[in-house]
Parts: structure tokens; sequence; C-alpha cells
């Protein structure tokens, strides 16, 4: 059924977005290393539900975002900042005994809502989603139904979350094979964060991330 394909398109476009290094998805594992899985999880969940109401607005407001390009452009840099912020979390946690965790993680904060706050200050997922539906209005595969958008959502989300399972559980393990300190796992995640960063800076400076989504979705929509 064609309405199934949504689904499927959904689930698979989420879950290999979500297997390259990013913020969200490296602080899960980091979350499930240093504290337990169950956390790491419920920060998954929680940063994946706004992804997908971030999703539900980007349909509904398609016409809006189009013309956002220099808010995504703010966005951009925002979200460097958040993973630059991280990644100097978990050097400082590495070079100060005391400190166990990230900073940035060391709190309170039910693990569930940590991931929804985070998420919603780390929006870059609407140019991303903006981009892919608007290639799959255009080929018919997404019909702008409340049918076919509760299903793509739910793809997303599982998508996402099973992404989000292959660090959670793969850092778990590594971590455990390896056997090492809580200082050693702060300076190589610290590096992943600090390697993300590079690479987001690298896509804003040429221009390659989100409002280079928004700019090809739109070429897309006009074709």
């Amino acid at each position: 059924m064609k309405i199934v394909r949504v689904f499927f398109w959904g689930l698979l476009i989420s879950f290999l977005g979500s297997l390259p290094l990013g913020t969200l998805n490296v602080a899960a594992m980091q979350i499930s290393v240093q504290e337990n899985i169950l956390n790491g999880i419920l920060f998954s969940l929680g940063s994946l539900t706004v992804e997908m109401l971030y999703v539900r607005f980007s349909l509904v407001g398609i016409n809006w975002i189009r013309k956002q390009k220099k808010l995504f452009r703010w966005m951009e840099w925002i979200s460097l900042g958040i993973v630059l912020a991280l990644a100097i979390g978990s050097f400082i946690a590495a070079v100060q005994p005391h400190h166990e965790k990230n900073v940035m993680l060391n709190n309170n904060i039910n693990r569930f809502l940590l991931g929804g706050m985070l998420s919603a200050i780390n929006p870059m997922q609407i140019p991303f989603w903006f981009g892919w539906s608007t290639v799959l209005f255009v080929k018919k595969i997404l019909v702008p139904r409340a049918s076919y958008y509760n299903l793509y959502i739910i793809g997303i989300g599982i998508g996402t979350f099973a992404g989000n399972l292959v660090f959670i559980f793969g850092g778990k393990m590594i971590a455990q094979k390896l056997n090492a300190s809580q200082s050693i796992i702060n300076w190589v995640i610290g590096g992943i964060f600090a390697i993300t960063a590079i690479v987001f800076l690298i896509k804003i400076l040429l221009n390659r991330d989100g409002t280079d989504k928004l700019k090809v979705a739109e070429e897309e929509g006009m074709s």
C-alpha cells in the first residue's frame, strides 16, 4: 500500500540520519556509559519526541519555513555552540578527578526532559526534515493527509530510536570491554564532540547544512 511506503521511508531516512556523529546521539551514549542504559534510553525518547513535534510543525508550516533561511543560519551556530559546550564539559570532567561526568550533564534533571530540552534548543532537524519531506512530496510518496503524516512521523520516531540504540548499547559495550576509567571515557567522548563541532563548522562555512537543505528543497519543489 502507498500509505505504508511513507512509514518505511520515514523510518529509513531517520535511521540513517541518526548514525552520523551528532549532539544528541553522542550525549545519549555518554549518559548510558556514565549512568545507565535506562537513562540513555529516556534521554533518547525525550529528544526524539521533540524531533517528531518539529517534523509535524514543518509539515503544516512548510511555506513559512521556506522563507526562514536567516533563522536557520542562526540555529546552525547555536547547534555548534551546544556541541562545543558538551566537548568542553567532557574535557573539564577528564582533567578534574572530582568531576566524573560531563559538567553539562551532571545534574538531576529527568533524562527524558533533558533530552527534550537539548533537542528543543538544537532544532537542526527542521531543515533536515523539511528537505526530505519536500522531496517525498515531489515524488508523491508523501501526501498532505493526516493519515500519511501520522505514519510518516511514527516511522521517523522508530528510526531515530533505533539509530540511537546503536550508540547507547554500542558505547556501553565498548566501554565495558575496554574497562576504561571515567577520565579516559571523558577524553574520548570529548574528542568525539570536538570532531563533531569541526564537522559542523565546516558545513556551516561551506553552506552545506540547514540553509543549503532549504535551498535544495525549494529548488526541488519548484522543478
